[in-house]
């Protein structure tokens, strides 16, 4: 994806579909005009994912606590998409075994049994293996982090494991493949009827993209979008801050994740290997407003550990986190509440009275349903002709050719930037170069997940990256 040309075509073509975000579900519904064979166009006032989409639990899932809420049809839809995505993006999305620890011998066949159920709600061939019981010793084994005193056994489950920056970027360049023009740190200024006045970031000049459809899909920042469109047009949303850490896997390696089934809130914690790590997460905490870099509070943190200490033989502190960061979830606000545990994350698309078809809700695990319906909904809107989705069976973008290529070419481009990560020099040209990357915190924190993992080696490496960029970016 090379920015400059793709700018030229965002400012000179004319377009079936524009649309604004470039998060998990704006570059999912621009894969899914682009694959449709509409005109496409795409503007992100950021980097690919640098907010929300970037910021997960990394899970790719039909979400235990909405089947433990009722939530039958919203599970059963996930759990599709997930086997969807496990079978298109092989080389992102994993099947990873969970473990639920039973203190209470009460609580094995109630965890069994609602995680069978999990299991009878997805598909049969879908890749993730059934349920089980796991014996005392066997978890401790496995997990040998895990508190022993009074461990009556654990419940095994699977799910699928991701990375939600490197599927952006991908679901980027999956567009890209399929004709879409598309670029990031373009921000859209004003609407006006088929026109999104953008403004490129880096060099203040402003442009017209030109589309019959318009769709919103900014993710926290879309009441804004709306009232753009519409100053009167009242909120949708409700914010919610997801704190996540990155504990030192010395203490705690495992190949397995741990579910922590209860909370003082309410809700569950996951303890999950990632790249190295042991990520935790998540916090549910109100939010007043958007912002593009939230930052996890010290309560926050503190409760993720204690969350965690309560089911450790270890001492877990802060002395353990090589890393934090939160999100803020764009929840549907469809009625008053207190609690943002207990909004809703299904999706809906809007369509205001100018037109301006808005996706909102919704987490990663859905975003080709959430394109899916926001598409069709702009097909309607312009009166464009009808072509059906086919997202449900496209492979999306695969960049290991191209590193393999690099290193190949440069021998001495498979030096990792960091011992302690697998990243290598490749990766961060390869970012520059292909992947639209334009700083070295695009590559840092999502062409690379090092600054998500290790704040220490992320600043250990940032002078070489500084240095590539400098040479590299076009």
């Amino acid at each position: 994806m090379n920015r400059a040309a793709m700018l030229a075509r965002l400012a000179n073509e004319t377009f079936d579909i524009a649309i604004v975000g470039g998060g998990a579900t704006g570059l999912g519904c621009a894969v899914d005009a682009a694959s449709r064979g509409y005109r496409t166009a795409l503007v992100e006032a950021g980097d690919f994912a640098a907010g929300t989409s970037s910021r997960s639990t990394k899970l790719v899932h039909g979400g235990v606590r909405y089947l433990a809420q009722g939530n039958v049809h919203l599970v059963r839809e996930a759990l599709y998409e997930r086997s969807l995505l496990l079978r298109n993006a092989q080389h992102i999305v994993k099947s990873v075994a969970f473990l639920t620890p039973a203190y209470h011998w009460h609580e094995i066949p109630y965890y069994l049994t609602g995680l069978k159920l999990y299991d009878l709600l997805a598909r049969r061939d879908d890749g993730f293996a059934p349920s089980r019981f796991v014996g005392r010793e066997e978890a401790l084994d496995r997990v040998p982090w895990l508190r022993a005193e009074d461990l009556r056994g654990t419940i095994e489950y699977h799910d699928g494991q991701f990375d939600d920056a490197r599927l952006a970027i991908a679901l980027a360049r999956t567009a890209a493949d399929h004709g879409a023009a598309l670029a990031n740190y373009t921000r859209c200024t004003s609407l006006t009827a088929g026109i999104v006045r953008v403004r490129d970031e880096e060099s203040g000049e402003t442009f017209d993209v030109r589309a019959k459809a318009i769709v919103n899909a900014c993710g926290i920042f879309a009441d804004e979008l709306r009232r753009l469109d519409d100053p009167s047009a009242a909120p949708f949303l409700a914010l919610s801050r997801g704190t996540h850490v990155a504990i030192d896997p010395q203490a705690m390696r495992s190949n397995d994740a741990v579910l922590v089934p209860k909370t003082i809130d309410g809700r569950v914690v996951f303890a999950i290997p990632w790249h190295g790590r042991l990520l935790v997460g998540t916090t549910d905490v109100p939010a007043a407003e958007p912002v593009a870099d939230p930052q996890p509070t010290d309560a926050e943190i503190a409760f993720l550990l204690e969350t965690l200490a309560a089911y450790s033989n270890l001492r877990i502190d802060a002395t353990r986190v090589t890393a934090s960061w939160a999100g803020l979830r764009p929840l549907v606000a469809r009625r008053p509440s207190s609690s943002t545990a207990r909004v809703s994350r299904e999706h809906f698309v809007d369509v205001s009275r100018n037109g301006l078809v808005t996706i909102a809700g919704g987490k990663w695990t859905t975003y080709r349903k959430m394109a899916q319906d926001t598409i069709d909904a702009a097909i309607d809107t312009a009166g464009l002709s009808y072509a059906a989705c086919v997202t449900e069976r496209l492979a999306v973008h695969d960049a290991a050719a191209e590193i393999g290529d690099l290193v190949a070419a440069r021998p001495e481009l498979a030096r990792p930037l960091h011992p302690d990560f697998p990243y290598t020099l490749a990766d961060a040209v390869n970012g520059f170069r292909t992947e639209m990357a334009r700083s070295a915190n695009d590559v840092l924190f999502r062409r690379t997940r090092i600054g998500m993992l290790d704040a220490r080696a992320e600043q250990a490496c940032r002078d070489e990256v500084e240095q590539i960029l400098a040479a590299e970016r076009p």
